[in-house]
């Protein structure tokens, strides 16, 4: 094989190999997407789930309980329209808008719990994380998670 036709196929896997890489950039300045969510705690990965738009505002729903004996769980001590429905497929996380860089003026359910809280939540990591904090009143009275971005 001659050097130029060996030149060209490298050129050519060089930009197969990069392409797919160069528009997921920008999907990191959007927390819409699949997200992994990791227990504080104990660092153990809990579920996955969507982050989706719609109608301009933001919204996120379970896809996936990676707790073994847990994917079939409903929300028995929801109150709301939500009140035993399954986990998975729940829409846990409402009516999120940016603003300032903060997505916020939503809320979102802790179905082990059934309760409600004020919602803010910002991209970390140049889009990799996802810091989202459920609060009652003021941010300071609440609790925070970081979502890794899943590929």
């Amino acid at each position: 094989m001659s050097t130029s036709v060996r030149r060209t196929l490298g050129t050519l896997a060089l930009i197969v190999a990069v392409l797919p890489h160069l528009g997921a950039s920008d999907d990191l300045s959007s927390p819409v997407g699949a997200w992994k969510t990791i227990d504080d705690k104990t660092g153990k990965a809990l579920s996955i789930v969507r982050v989706y738009e719609q109608d301009g505002q933001v919204f996120a729903r379970v896809e996936r309980i990676l707790t073994p004996g847990e994917e079939t769980r409903t929300c028995t001590r929801c109150t709301d329209d939500r009140k035993d429905q399954p986990v998975v497929g729940l829409v846990f996380m409402r009516h999120m808008q940016l603003v300032d860089g903060i997505y916020r003026n939503g809320d979102i359910l802790d179905p082990e719990n059934g309760t409600v809280y004020r919602c803010r939540m910002q991209l970390e990591d140049g889009g990799r994380k996802l810091r989202v904090r459920g609060f009652v009143g003021m941010s300071w009275f609440g609790r925070s998670q970081v979502w890794q971005r899943e590929p």
